[in-house]
């Protein structure tokens, strides 16, 4: 492939080694593109990125010495005297990434309908609802990301909510040659920032909400950063979907380039949801509602509260969209169900137990007001948190179950480096700021044993913190412990 047509979309200026001497791009043939020094082999075109704990720049000399044909910089590398290796100097090397994978991998976005989804919460379960409506209605949909990838009947576990822009074209290239016609994914504020989703337009981006997170040294400076990188989705889309009713959303169009749709509740919105009704059965929580605005329909799902609506709105919207009836999205928004997203596990006729990834106070706030709503006998919370983080993460959500649960279970997460009683201790702390009741046992299973073998008429129990994640990290080492097989080992064990 020649230098010229992977980087006909950007700004650049290409000599040879050290000596500065103008070069033709299209003399210039690459063999394949990389990123990490450690892949660098002869005709090689090496991106330098610069990380938080390394910088690609200082593999310049590397690279050369590998007889690479040329390295992509945004700033003076130090190279062999008298190396032609052809030097590309541009602004942003993780800018340039991004364009120059898509045109190594034949820019299959433009072969497939691209949404995006970005905000604070309820990412991973509008994928999941947006690739269910759309495979109802005839479509092959390739999925990206916070738990895994989906390419086909291929299941690829995800390291990032967004991948590097270099994986992120290889998926959707691998889509493409698997029939796909569409592909969701998660858009993460890092994401944004770093540029991964760089090199196309999204043909529909969608934002949930947002609230105060990821502020911290490697990720954003402050709440405006935070807010400003999710924008950036709204300059990269031609149809923006976004909830109408989170108070930021005029901070989050600000300079917006697509045209814009609004779903939620209130009346100025373009989809709201009417005459919402709660299901609770033994077993099972939802929600009935009708929409009305741009499309009239009866909707019913399998999840609690009105994040769910939300959820479920946002992803009506999409499939509309694209084309789908209400005969095709009814019945697909019944039967989607996410893994570790108040997933419901069956195990008794007289209370309700679930499973779902809230891993922060916010997202336990939100969880537990929710269930609130389905008037429990009681509601029960059985959580840990994870070792090596903040210890302010473990006061906020011992001091929110203590609040909004009626029993709190405090139990191991991932504590990695830590012993697990120090981790569980400092939730005491939180709780003991209530006057919630609650019971500390470390080991995760004997915790659930107890939640199960205490469950009475009209409880509604949690399983907070794991949700899809199948190990647990202890000292380095990931175990593997999948709660839906621990809640079965139980059964077994009590039968």
């Amino acid at each position: 492939m020649k230098l010229s047509n992977l980087l006909e979309k950007l700004e650049f200026e290409v000599t040879r080694g050290n000596s500065g001497e103008r070069i033709d791009p299209e003399v210039v043939e690459i063999k394949d593109v990389v990123n990490d020094n450690r892949k660098i082999s002869e005709g090689s075109l090496f991106i330098c990125i610069k990380g938080a704990n390394f910088d690609g720049h200082s593999c310049a000399k590397e690279a050369a010495e590998k007889k690479a044909a040329a390295i992509v910089v945004s700033q003076d590398v130090e190279l062999p005297e008298g190396s032609d290796i052809a030097v590309i100097r541009v602004k942003d090397t993780r800018y340039a990434m991004a364009f120059i994978s898509a045109a190594y991998f034949g820019n299959p976005a433009s072969k497939l309908k691209t949404i995006g989804i970005t905000g604070t919460k309820g990412k991973t379960t509008t994928t999941y609802l947006i690739r269910n409506m759309l495979e109802n209605a005839g479509h092959k949909v390739g999925l990206i990301g916070t738990i895994e990838v989906i390419i086909g009947d291929e299941h690829i576990h995800a390291e990032n909510t967004t991948p590097e822009s270099f994986a992120l074209q290889e998926y959707m290239a691998k889509m493409v040659e698997a029939g796909c016609d569409s592909v969701v994914m998660e858009v993460s504020s890092q994401g944004l920032m770093l540029h991964r989703t760089q090199g196309f337009t999204f043909d529909i981006g969608i934002f949930t909400n947002i609230e105060p997170d990821h502020i911290g040294p490697n990720e954003h400076t402050d709440f405006e950063d935070y807010m400003h990188c999710k924008s950036l989705l709204f300059k990269q889309c031609k149809v923006g979907i976004l909830n109408g009713d989170d108070v930021h959303v005029d901070d989050i169009l600000e300079g917006h380039t697509c045209k814009v749709q609004t779903y939620g509740f209130n009346e100025d919105c373009d989809l709201r949801a009417i005459n919402l009704a709660y299901i609770h059965k033994p077993g099972e929580l939802g929600v009935f509602f009708d929409t009305d605005g741009f499309l009239n329909m009866h909707a019913e799902i399998k999840t609690p509260g009105k994040f769910s609506v939300y959820n479920a709105l946002c992803a009506i919207a999409v499939a509309h969209n694209l084309g789908c009836t209400p005969e095709e999205i009814a019945p697909a928004l019944k039967e989607a169900k996410v893994k570790g997203r108040i997933e419901m596990v069956k195990v008794s006729d007289d209370f309700t137990l679930m499973i779902d990834y809230a891993h922060n106070a916010m997202a336990l706030k939100s969880l537990l007001t929710t269930l609130r709503d389905y008037h429990p006998n009681r509601l029960i919370c059985l959580f840990g948190c994870g070792g090596n983080r903040s210890k302010l993460r473990r006061f906020e959500m011992g001091e929110v179950s203590g609040r909004y649960a009626d029993v709190t279970i405090i139990t191991s997460d991932n504590p990695r480096f830590e012993e697990p009683e120090d981790i569980i201790n400092d939730i005491e702390t939180g709780m003991k700021k209530t006057d919630g009741k609650y019971i500390k046992i470390t080991d995760r299973k004997e915790a659930i044993a107890y939640a199960i073998d205490h469950g009475e008429q009209g409880d509604i129990i949690v399983l907070a913190g794991k949700g899809h994640e199948d190990y647990q990290e202890i000292k380095g080492v990931k175990y593997h412990m999948d709660e839906r097989e621990l809640i079965q080992e139980i059964l077994d064990e009590r039968k």
